[in-house]
């Protein structure tokens, strides 16, 4: 499979107008990928818990123009707002989808779109965005192609949101999905992420994730930066084998049931996702000392209880606690009571594994 396979022929239909909304989820990855190469390649296979509650839902409505112009013609609504300071990312997203999406020129899109989650959380929304928008950018296509299969429309609505935010493959079909090429993965890709293909056991079927706000701010240094820092990185090639290893690792935790393992490879993915930021240079940190205070708060507590509780970290300041449903009562008493001091404002959001975009 290459680029060239969603690059269109033809198209069997016309459209003149119409609309569609979809709803994409966010995840939380457990093998962090860092690092990317040309058109949002990953240095490095990752595999995500795909989530239920934070979401992004996306309407577009479009019109075919009388005349194609030489320029992309859209508006954005943010939350019932205009936001024209999303818009630039937005043309450079169309800009690198135009080879496949070859109708965009011809039509006037009206693009809304909201999250279920504060914007200012401290959540990233451009996984949960851009998927959204490459499903109802396929629901287009599939209008002008009818003959399209299901398994092409989500590995190209995949393929597409790739080219909008790395991670944002990840939030199109599945609960667990794979990104990037991984020899011991069964048709994993680095341009689209894939559904888990092997077996899951039912301890990790309703895995909890609850999200500790603890800095809701814009981050110092952007992910798109701290990805480019990876280049000349001084431990970049022992980091990306060990993500290698991590995901066979998982595999066989995956299938055995294995807390214990989980425990471990997920911690530590994601203390070496903030060392690669911590040794880069420039380096940087993204963690507040209350991300600290949390992380010694869970060893603490697991320790004490041998309740399989851990955390993972996005390239942030906040804290993702995952745990088991049958644990989930004793988990959420002991967030209320100890860890919810450590968040902005007291805030936290209760999520869990999910199962991928919804046509709504």
């Amino acid at each position: 499979m290459t680029e060239k396979n969603f690059i269109p022929s033809s198209y069997s239909s016309i459209i003149k107008e119409g609309n569609v909304t979809w709803q994409a989820p966010s995840n939380i990855a457990l093998v962090k990928y860092w690092g990317k190469k040309e058109h949002q390649i990953p240095a490095n296979p990752s595999v995500s818990l795909t989530l239920s509650n934070c979401a992004t839902t996306t309407t577009l409505n479009y019109t075919k123009k009388n005349v194609e112009t030489a320029d992309f013609s859209f508006e954005l609504w943010f939350e019932g707002q205009p936001k024209e300071s999303f818009k630039p990312k937005i043309v450079k997203f169309f800009e690198r989808i135009l080879a496949y999406m070859p109708f965009l020129k011809a039509y006037h899109l009206k693009i809304e779109t909201s999250n279920s989650f504060p914007h200012s959380s401290g959540i990233a929304s451009s996984a949960s965005g851009m998927s959204a928008l490459a499903l109802c950018l396929m629901s287009m296509e599939k209008e002008l192609n009818p003959e399209m299969t299901d398994d092409y429309f989500y590995q190209k609505a995949s393929f597409l949101a790739r080219l909008g935010s790395g991670s944002a493959c990840r939030s199109v079909k599945g609960s667990i999905v794979a990104w990037g090429n991984h020899q011991n993965t069964k048709g994993s890709s680095d341009l689209f992420g894939i559904e888990y293909p092997y077996t899951v056991h039912k301890k990790f079927k309703n895995y909890q994730d609850t999200i500790l706000l603890v800095d809701k701010g814009q981050k110092q240094v952007s992910s798109t930066v701290g990805h480019d820092l990876m280049h000349n990185h001084a431990y970049a090639a022992a980091r990306f084998k060990q993500a290698h290893e991590n995901l066979s690792r998982l595999q066989d935790i995956f299938q055995e049931g294995n807390l214990e393992g989980f425990i471990e490879v997920v911690e530590s993915e994601a203390l070496t996702l903030h060392a690669m930021m911590m040794t880069s240079l420039p380096y940087f940190i993204l963690m507040k000392p209350n991300t600290l205070q949390i992380i010694n708060k869970i060893w603490e507590f697991r320790k004490a209880t041998q309740i399989p509780i851990c955390f993972t970290l996005d390239a942030g300041a906040n804290v993702h606690v995952l745990y088991p449903e049958e644990v989930k009562a004793e988990v959420l008493q002991f967030i209320k009571s100890e860890l919810v001091e450590f968040c902005e404002n007291n805030q936290y959001i209760c999520d869990k594994i999910g199962s991928g975009a919804k046509k709504i």
